[in-house]
């Protein structure tokens, strides 16, 4: 059996550990013990319901049964607002830790989900098919410390996403205790000359030492929300506390595929994002973490401008997201697409989605961008030294 294939049963096996081999041995200093925690809005989130530009006539025009009322808007400025379910972040926005990063999108867009979020998770141009993740790559160029129990944690999807590939250390899991309990299992024993089971029993053993080094035994007072995506914050609560470390934590929140009855649904969704973000929040102040957190929602599009016959959205382009943390210097970044100029129905994108990875890479671990961006991107203000 070939290690890429027995990583690949393993982690079909439920939450056992996924090790992608190192291929670089040293790199430039990175600043990883600064966490990045990604929040996959799986399915395309309507950017355009979540940050409302409830001034605009024009948006009410394109959405005169979805639009969200401008009595109901949380209001940020004069212009701009949030779905009133993400009201509890209204706290954030208000003491500067919440940014929201206007036009993300990519030229010559691509409007099916599978090829378009295998685009954000590549960083790749719309045309050019990479194997490895921007995450993946970028460990391969500068690697986390070797004493950290991986690179990166998957939570709640069986697709690494950004963090696929060949240079990046990856664990997916459903939670702490099950894995540590499954990875128990895979304990080294010697091998008697038989290069191929050797090979198999020393992934087995980086499994068993990962497993030992997430088992954090840190009792949160944290409340976190019940449901899926709750328990998806809960568990990446315990691999934050964990004492080994990791660099990179991947979350997803399923069902944003919204081309019919979207008010419900969408709000139910944003709900969820805003009380797990919050509970996120809480444990990371509590384990003293909230100030070295860079917290980023992304998802493969937005939703296109005009409403359809169903109350709902069709797949669209630019979009919307977030970033939250303690040295986040909250705000708006980007400029918002005109709503009156539109592209066959569509907003046009204002920032490469790449320049939110840049500021990832250089402004928040101190790494180059250039060699996981597959060029150099302008990097955006939004975190503070």
């Amino acid at each position: 059996m070939h290690r890429r294939d027995f990583l690949a049963w393993s982690a079909a096996a439920a939450g056992v550990a996924v090790f992608a081999p190192r291929h670089a041995l040293a790199g430039p200093a990175a600043r990883y013990s600064n966490l990045l925690v990604l929040v996959e809005l799986k399915g395309a989130n309507d950017g355009l319901n979540t940050v409302v530009p409830f001034a605009d006539p024009t948006y009410y025009a394109l959405r005169p049964r979805i639009g969200i009322k401008r009595e109901d808007v949380v209001r940020l400025d004069e212009r701009f607002g949030l779905h009133p379910a993400l009201e509890p972040l209204l706290p954030l926005w208000q003491a500067r830790e919440l940014a929201i990063v206007h036009g993300l999108g990519y030229p010559n867009p691509n409007l099916s989900h599978f090829r378009s979020i295998e685009i954000w998770d590549t960083a790749s141009r719309s045309e050019e098919y990479l194997d490895d993740g921007w995450l993946a790559r970028a460990f391969g160029a500068a690697p986390a410390p070797r004493s950290f129990a991986a690179d990166g944690v998957v939570i709640g999807s069986n697709d690494f996403g950004p963090l696929a590939g060949a240079g990046a250390r990856t664990i997916a899991l459903a939670n702490t205790e099950q894995f540590a309990r499954q990875a128990k299992l895979a304990q080294p024993v010697r091998a008697s000359g038989n290069a191929a089971l050797a090979h198999i029993l020393k992934v087995e053993s980086d499994v068993a030492q990962a497993a030992s080094g997430l088992g954090s035994g840190v009792a949160l007072r944290t409340e976190f929300p019940q449901g899926q995506f709750g328990n998806a914050v809960r568990t990446g609560a315990q691999v934050v506390a964990s004492p080994a470390g990791v660099a990179a934590v991947r979350l997803t929140l399923n069902g944003f595929d919204t081309h019919q009855n979207q008010p419900g649904v969408h709000a139910n969704l944003l709900r969820q994002l805003a009380e797990g973000l919050m509970a996120l929040k809480s444990a990371l102040v509590e384990l003293g973490r909230w100030n070295s957190t860079l917290i980023i929602t992304y998802s493969e599009f937005g939703r296109r401008a005009l409403e359809n016959g169903s109350s709902g959205t069709d797949h669209g382009t630019a979009n919307a997201h977030l970033a939250l943390g303690g040295r986040v210097a909250g705000g708006f970044y980007g400029a918002a697409p005109r709503l009156d100029r539109l592209e066959n129905g569509n907003l046009v994108h204002t920032v490469d989605f790449r320049s939110l990875y840049a500021t990832v890479l250089e402004r928040w671990w101190g790494v180059p961008s250039n060699a996981a961006l597959g060029g150099k991107f302008a990097s955006l203000d939004f975190v503070r030294a």
